[in-house]
């Protein structure tokens, strides 16, 4: 049961908000304001950082068998995806910035823990940008043999990354739109291929265990279910740039939450049922040959390049929120003012953008599973981080202003947050000793460029930003409920 604030009040809000409202209509000046995402962008922008259809779940079958990847597909949901959207919903609509949770966890535990919070969310963010391309080259190359390997290969993969970037360079308003259209375009496909499947449904398929003798790859499993699910907090870091996040955000969540879980099941469901292969066939793409045994090769070549469209929305939005978060620690003076310049022309944070780029380029040649194992180590921690913030925000600050609030009283949110923490905690330690490696040099750089940046401050050899204006922070200590309904 979710109570509703009954006052007449309206929210309150930003100082941006009251400036626009209370700026003259003419042509001029409307043209200097910079365009804000409203919802159906943003819900677009937040399904591609999550998921972008599900042209990547099918390790979770060769993993485990068909019935465990549908149980994990249905159950997974509830207790990680849901209970990490609605943390960011209640934090991202207290603290409009930015900064997203870097500011949560500093305002929780201080400039250290939001420092470590920003280097592990930022490079699992960029690894994660290295994997979109080599996924998008390794669906070309289905079609295009001469880019499985070689010179080719390497040099479709630097080119995408540069003109996908570009792209992100010409303005958060132009990706958020072109993310709905490719949502709408790469899903298509699998509207079909459920429809025609149909028929072909034998539901004791979805019963199977495996096949007899293949032993299950519970970190192959779990780590596809982790990185087809998560990174919903992402969003939080283009909170500045929304139209009216206090209402915008919760109800984006949840409709991407919803709109997303759906088109991981039904797919799943339907070529389970419709399709027998052989276990080991259920790698990144089998889709695109299911769709083959079931419809036909004009159906193959159309999920194939759903594939490569959707890899570009993931690419896009996930790079966005990169780049914004670079500029939003600038903005509160984690890292140097010079990081949180923008272009004259787009508005964007181009310096983000062009960092963000370079280290994406740098781990690319990494192993893909090496490359999504380490992007969930370092993600894992984040959230234990995020996890903690929240439940110590709520029992530190009860009467901090939040538009959305979870309705929960804290012994209940600390099991809400429980249940995901041991889920986080059985990905790290599943992890390779290659993913330790690579995640413990990336965590002692950020703990060695936390004090780096100490230093810089106290020398005064390079400008810093105070810390969160009033833009960038609304939250205040207040009596007043906020909380509105979001499910």
């Amino acid at each position: 049961m979710v109570t509703t604030n009954n006052t007449t009040q309206p929210f309150p809000m930003t100082q941006q908000e009251e400036k626009e409202e209370h700026l003259p209509s003419s042509p001029t000046t409307t043209a200097k304001i910079p365009k804000k995402l409203t919802l159906v962008p943003l819900i677009f922008l937040i399904y591609f950082e999550v998921a972008g259809g599900p042209y990547s779940e099918e390790p979770a079958v060769q993993a485990a068998g068909p019935l465990i990847a549908l149980l994990g597909f249905l159950i997974f949901p509830f207790i990680w995806s849901v209970p990490e959207a609605l943390i960011t919903a209640e934090l991202t609509t207290a603290y409009p910035g930015n900064s997203g949770f870097v500011l949560w966890a500093e305002r929780a535990f201080g400039p250290f823990m939001g420092s470590l919070m920003g280097t592990w969310k930022f490079l699992s963010g960029v690894i994660n940008i290295a994997s979109f391309p080599v996924l998008c080259i390794d669906y070309i190359q289905k079609l295009f043999p001469v880019f499985s390997s070689g010179w080719p290969r390497h040099v479709a993969i630097v080119g995408s990354t540069l003109a996908l970037s570009f792209l992100n360079y010409t303005g958060l308003t132009i990706v958020g739109y072109a993310a709905v259209l490719l949502a709408l375009i790469s899903l298509f496909p699998f509207v079909l291929l459920s429809f025609i499947a149909i028929p072909k449904i034998q539901p004791h398929r979805w019963l199977s265990l495996g096949q007899k003798g293949v032993s299950r790859d519970w970190s192959l499993y779990f780590n596809t279910l982790f990185w087809n699910l998560n990174f919903w907090d992402n969003v939080s870091t283009l909170a500045g740039e929304v139209d009216k996040p206090h209402k915008t955000f919760p109800l984006a969540l949840l409709v991407s939450v919803i709109f997303t879980c759906v088109w991981y099941i039904i797919p799943l469901f339907a070529v389970t049922g419709a399709v027998s292969v052989d276990q080991s066939q259920w790698e990144t793409g089998f889709h695109a040959q299911a769709a083959e045994i079931i419809a036909g090769k004009w159906l193959k070549i159309w999920i194939e390049v759903g594939a490569v469209l959707s890899t570009i929305g993931l690419f896009e939005a996930e790079l966005s929120s990169s780049a914004f978060q670079v500029l939003g620690m600038a903005e509160i003076g984690f890292i140097p003012r010079f990081f949180g310049v923008r272009s004259k022309w787009f508005n964007t944070p181009w310096l983000g953008i062009l960092i963000s780029m370079v280290i994406a380029l740098a781990v690319s040649s990494m192993d893909f599973t090496d490359i999504i194992s380490s992007a969930n180590l370092l993600y894992s921690l984040g959230m234990l981080l995020e996890f903690a913030s929240f439940l110590w925000l709520r029992w530190k600050s009860p009467n901090l202003k939040r538009p959305y609030r979870i309705p929960l009283k804290l012994p209940l949110l600390v099991v809400m947050c429980l249940v995901p923490s041991g889920f986080l905690v059985l990905i790290i330690v599943i992890a390779t000793k290659t993913v330790y490696l690579v995640s413990g040099i990336m965590t002692l750089a950020g703990i060695g460029f936390f004090f780096l940046i100490k230093l810089c401050k106290t020398k005064k050899w390079v400008e810093f930003s105070d810390g969160p204006t009033e833009e960038q922070e609304v939250a205040v200590e207040t009596t007043r409920d906020w909380s509105f309904p979001i499910l």
